[in-house]
């Protein structure tokens, strides 16, 4: 059950398959592979996940109207009802084009078309954990490992405790460095943790 919801929304089983797809053609040698550089592409995409869920989708709300309707269906929405898995994961829309600029930026920088491939398959296999990690915290299942669990608490504290802690859903270490970490104990309850719009970001 938890699987299937899982592929039933968002853009995950297109994940999955475009992931099958590149391993097979990666071990079937069509395509050199680079470890290295698939393992350099799922570091870049850990860090850019706080990123992204810090700066951009907690951004303050934009005055342009369009604008605005993609902050809430991005994240503003998922905050108001985090069990909705409809608003839970990233939708097509936004996956393809991000996908694409991962790839356009890593051949830009490497001037390597294949070790483009790894470090964007790095990324992907990633994104897809991330997806993975996201929609547990979400939904009664309970992790296997005791960190999957704790980390399950930790993102949800950051939707019902303080929004403004806790940007990390794979792992901690980014709120580590850049501050965003507390102990639960020691963090204040934020009056807008469902509604992003109020939080004067």
């Amino acid at each position: 059950m938890t699987a299937r919801g899982f592929l039933r929304h968002g853009s995950n089983a297109a994940l999955l398959a475009v992931l099958a797809i590149a391993a097979a053609a990666f071990a079937a040698r069509a395509v050199p592979f680079s470890i290295a550089g698939a393992l350099i592409g799922a570091a870049i995409f850990f860090t850019s996940e706080y990123t992204t869920h810090r700066f951009l989708f907690h951004a303050k709300p934009s005055r342009m109207r369009w604008i605005l309707a993609l902050q809430h269906r991005l994240h503003y929405d998922h905050h108001v009802d985090p069990a909705k898995l409809e608003l839970l994961f990233l939708p097509l829309w936004f996956t393809v084009p991000v996908t694409a600029l991962y790839y356009g930026i890593y051949a830009a920088v490497t001037h390597d078309g294949a070790l483009a491939l790894s470090l964007t398959f790095g990324s992907l296999a990633a994104l897809t954990y991330y997806e993975w990690m996201h929609y547990v915290a979400h939904v009664p299942f309970v992790p296997v490992t005791p960190f999957g669990r704790w980390m399950k608490k930790y993102h949800l504290w950051h939707h019902f405790k303080n929004e403004r802690l806790w940007f990390g859903v794979t792992n901690p270490s980014m709120d580590v460095l850049m501050r965003t970490y507390r102990h639960v104990q020691d963090a204040e309850r934020s009056e807008s943790v469902r509604e992003l719009w109020k939080a004067g970001l």
